[in-house]
């Protein structure tokens, strides 16, 4: 008997809810186990439909890029797409001269002001 054959599922928005039945779906093609840890997946568990390209960089809600793994692995593995995309956001600022000038303190020696010992501060000198 040949399965029929079923259309991919696309989210139309990115915040689209993934339904029960692609979840059931995805968690069939990996045979239930966790993409990131290689752990069997058991009745209980707490696991989510992950995007194998996050979202957030550059990945589409579309059932293929979609993938089970475990909540906690879920976790940590989103908190480093949200350091990539951060990292890849500063790299790109940095190369078209775009900077956020650091901060300095004053009476640091970075500083162009220094403190008087009475608390008042005066232009410091090129030493």
């Amino acid at each position: 008997m040949n399965a029929r054959s079923v259309p991919e599922w696309v989210g139309k928005t990115p915040d689209t809810a993934i339904p029960p039945r692609v979840r059931l779906r995805v968690f069939e093609r990996f045979g239930g186990v966790c993409q990131e840890t290689g752990v069997k997946i058991n009745a209980g568990d707490q696991w989510d439909c992950d995007h194998e390209i996050a979202l957030s960089n550059g990945g589409e809600n579309r059932e293929g890029n979609l993938r089970p793994v475990l909540r906690a692995a879920h976790r940590a593995k989103t908190a480093k797409d949200v350091a990539q995309k951060a990292k890849d956001r500063r790299v790109r600022q940095k190369h078209i001269g775009i900077h956020k000038p650091k901060t300095t303190i004053a009476g640091s020696r970075s500083s162009k002001f220094k403190r008087k010992i009475g608390g008042g501060t005066v232009l410091r000198d090129d030493e």
